[in-house]
């Protein structure tokens, strides 16, 4: 699955503006642009700049607007119009502007315009054609490049292209400007000017720009390219059916049908309906037979943000549960007493058991700390019938900074054994990982092995707590271990549950400090799990980095927002498809050639060494700055596919030859389809 489409496709796509905000929400702008063979139109973009005043104070906006294109036959002395067009707006009108630049100028060129059709009476805009620079040079790290590139660079709405000179090849590079991180300007070097661009999946391109004029020019673009305030989602132009189509792919209830519920232990409830009681929360929750609607609110007004304890994950041969929920308002002394039979009615909801766990996946002392600020944790002489349980999964400011410094390691250039060593240990993210695996596999034992249901929160209960109740699913049911399964667990405990995607991946020019690397490190322990059972995931390493690129690259509206509702008042599914079904429809290239779903280890509960040796640094992940090597799994793929390709050539050849006589064989074809050259190079490529 390609996340960047070729020039020569021609593929048209649809920018919609998607506010965050029910105020922007008035007059949304659609454009189409179409990439077509060496940007020969290259799309039209427009920067919004708002002059309202917001919040008591006033201020330009950053707003990034494709408007209009410009008609094909512009050029030098072409006639240079623009048509805006508002899907708000009644009509409209060609606004001529005042100065355009010569076609292929090395420089960008732009003038004001006041749109003055009614609809945004407070906004000017800004025209800023393409940007090309010329002999520009690449060094694309991740790609374990040795020698720079030579090329084009272009500037559009939503891609940085690089475009090689070399006729031969034309090798086009595509950045995503949603996917970068951050845009560094080096000192000068005496081959240019430089511009480093890190991307989010941590890549790193370096470019050597001739000219000091464009290098700041592209930097400035860059550094707002980079950092929205209104999220735009590239979409093919598709029809209505199979945008609703996509988002039907993935269904909750079957999931949960699969699991035995609703039964007489565990119903649907209503209670959420129209997100009266937790607007971060889905609307349809499942909750203990015996939890009244009296107490399910209750137990809500004494949760932080309302979440109150709810069903994740039923496990039908023990009828123990997990279930998640936000830190309890308890202060040093307070207590609910529907609260309290909240949690009664969960033990209840097991026969088999007289109490259950709570699992506060922080650790103690920040748990005590909130108690402070009114907060806190479960008091057991309130609730008699819990084992409290601390686990010492850090915040994510914790984790933002360790996730930096174990890039920091991947990104070492011929570092001494010393240096990677003490980096990895300074970091301290494999100690992290390690903490994430101890509460899912805590879990897993109190769930299976003790038949003891467990309820899991930390403090709002949207990220380490889909972390522990996530990890701890995959350990216990074999269905999260394949494609279709893994898909539905995001959905459910991440996407459902109210996940904060839009904040915690930098979706938007937010607070910084809301950013941390919450799913990275789920994905991260499935993987860790992978290498300890090699044949017990039905996907392959590919899979868990696309899904962790489409995390961030905002091309579908599966990972956009914070919680449902919210997505709901942004009419994602009208404007954005889910993500799921191009994952499936890609899976081929995704399936592990280890799994066998029969096996032992396939079909049983997953129980991983935790040991500190157990633990690896995911290089295919955060090192990308070396020459790419080849996993023994891809290797043995591709082995399998050469395999298939012979076979199919042999069965071709026996279909073609006359009948009665021997399949007559080329020689020198059967030579080169055999050579060790020939399976050599197949073998080796991405």
């Amino acid at each position: 699955m390609s996340l960047c489409p070729s020039l020569s496709s021609s593929l048209s796509l649809s920018l919609f503006p998607v506010s965050t905000s029910p105020h922007d929400t008035n007059h949304q702008t659609r454009s189409v642009f179409t990439a077509n063979s060496r940007l020969t139109t290259p799309p039209l973009l427009l920067i919004r700049q708002n002059t309202r005043t917001t919040g008591g104070k006033s201020g330009t906006g950053g707003e990034i607007w494709p408007w209009g294109r410009r008609s094909s036959s512009h050029g030098p002395g072409g006639n240079n119009n623009l048509t805006p067009a508002c899907d708000s707006c009644a009509r409209t009108k060609p606004t001529t502007t005042a100065a355009a630049a010569a076609h292929g100028s090395s420089s960008i060129s732009s003038s004001i315009l006041t749109v003055d059709d009614g609809a945004h009476p407070d906004s000017q805009v800004c025209v800023l054609w393409w940007f090309q620079v010329e002999q520009v040079r690449l060094f694309d790290r991740s790609s374990g490049q040795r020698k720079a590139s030579v090329g084009t660079l272009y500037l559009s709405a939503t891609h940085t292209i690089f475009v090689e000179n070399n006729p031969e090849t034309r090798k086009e590079t595509w950045i995503l400007h949603s996917m970068v991180s951050s845009v560094e300007r080096p000192p000068p070097s005496p081959a240019g000017s430089q511009l480093l661009l890190r991307s989010k999946d941590f890549r790193v391109y370096q470019l050597l720009i001739p000219n000091e004029r464009d290098c700041l020019d592209l930097h400035t673009s860059l550094a707002r390219l980079s950092k929205p305030v209104v999220l735009y989602v590239l979409q093919p132009n598709v029809n209505k059916e199979e945008r609703e189509e996509s988002w039907s792919f993935i269904d909750l209830t079957d999931d949960y049908k699969r699991m035995g519920v609703p039964n007489n232990l565990w119903v649907s409830t209503m209670a959420n309906s129209e997100y009266r009681i937790c607007d971060t929360y889905p609307t349809e929750l499942f909750v203990p037979k015996s939890a009244t609607p009296a107490v399910i609110v209750g137990s809500s007004r004494f949760r932080s943000r309302g979440r109150f304890p709810v069903l994740s994950y039923f496990h039908q041969d023990t009828l123990a549960a997990i279930c998640r929920c936000s830190q309890p308002l308890s202060g040093f002394s307070g207590r609910c007493q529907e609260d309290e039979q909240m949690l009664q009615a969960i033990m209840k909801s097991n026969p088999g058991s007289e109490y259950i766990y709570v699992v506060d996946t922080r650790p103690k002392l920040n748990a005590m700390a909130n108690k402070a600020a009114g907060k806190g944790y479960e008091n057991e002489d309130h609730y008699t019938n819990i084992k409290l349980q601390f686990i010492g999964i850090e915040n994510i400011h914790v984790m933002r900074s360790s996730q930096q410094k174990i890039i920091d390691v991947g990104e070492l250039r011929t570092p001494s054994m010393t240096d990677f060593l003490w980096g990895l240990e300074n970091s301290g993210w494999l100690k992290h990982i390690k903490a994430i695996l101890d509460a899912g596999t805590f879990i897993t034992r109190a769930v299976a092995d003790e038949g003891v249901s467990v309820l899991v929160h930390c403090s709002d209960g949207w990220d380490r707590t889909a972390q522990a109740c996530s990890v701890a699913s995959v350990l216990l049911d074999p269905y999260y271990r394949t494609i279709k399964g893994l898909m539905v667990l995001i959905e459910r405990d991440w996407v459902s549950f109210g996940h904060k995607f839009s904040h915690r991946y930098g979706h938007l020019d937010t607070d910084p400090k809301e950013v941390s690397p919450v799913i990275d490190q789920f994905l991260e322990c499935v993987w860790q799990l992978s290498e300890q059972f090699p044949c017990a995931f039905e996907f392959n390493e590919s899979f868990l980095t696309a899904i962790h690129l489409l995390v961030y690259s905002c091309q579908y509206g599966t990972f956009l927002g914070n919680c449902q509702k919210e997505r709901r008042d942004m009419r994602l599914h009208e404007r954005s498809h889910s993500v799921w079904p191009q994952l499936w429809k890609d899976r081929a290239q995704f399936m592990n050639p280890l799994y066998k779903a029969e096996l032992s280890q396939s079909q049983g509960i997953l129980r991983p060494n935790t040991s500190p040796f157990c633990f690896k640094m995911w290089k295919g992940l955060y090192n990308r700055t070396e020459r790419p090597t080849q996993a023994p799994v891809d290797l043995l793929s591709a082995v399998r596919a050469e395999s298939q390709q012979l076979e199919e050539e042999l069965t071709n050849h026996q279909e073609v030859s006359p009948p009665g006589g021997p399949a007559h064989h080329h020689p020198s074809s059967r030579q080169e389809n055999l050579s060790p050259e020939r399976s050599s190079n197949h073998v080796g490529e991405d």
